[in-house]
């Protein structure tokens, strides 16, 4: 139940020319405490409610709880979350061996794209794709559960 993962920036969209599938997805957060987050989201047709933990000193693990529940569920659970709801695509783009999900966000957070790949353990080498840049991993500003209270728009770039 540990998620090892790098999060990077995205540079170009080429990445969508590579998808092999799409979901939008709308989340929000019951709690947005950095030692523990609880996310409901919607994907596509499934509702799901997932408990985050804290992440290690890097960044790159930490605990990670998921649970499918029915999507009338985590719609009325959306309506008790904090405020800042979540709404973005994620493209599944895989390459080597490695699954990419690069999510382009919408509303308050237009104009940011990110990606993130999953890891087996925190060493593990994977393929950069041309359109991956900056590695933003561990800057907790790119958590969703921190782009629900301050959005990409409030940024000064």
């Amino acid at each position: 139940m540990v998620e090892i993962e790098r999060k990077f920036l995205v540079k170009s969209d080429a990445f969508k020319a590579e998808s092999i599938a799409e979901k939008r997805i709308v989340q929000g957060f019951l709690n947005t405490d950095p030692e523990r987050t609880v996310r409901v989201r919607i994907k596509g047709d499934d509702g799901f409610l997932t408990i985050k933990g804290k992440s290690n000193s890097t960044g790159t693990s930490r605990f990670e709880w998921e649970k499918q529940i029915p999507v009338k569920e985590a719609e009325a659970l959306l309506k008790l979350c904090e405020e800042g709801v979540i709404d973005k695509i994620r493209y599944n783009v895989t390459v080597a061996n490695h699954l990419y999900e690069v999510d382009e966000f919408f509303s308050d957070n237009q104009g940011l794209i990110v990606a993130e790949v999953e890891l087996k353990d925190e060493d593990e080498e994977f393929v950069k794709p041309n359109w991956l840049g900056e590695e933003v991993t561990g800057d907790i500003k790119y958590y969703n559960s921190q782009l629900s209270k301050n959005p990409f728009k409030n940024w000064s770039l």
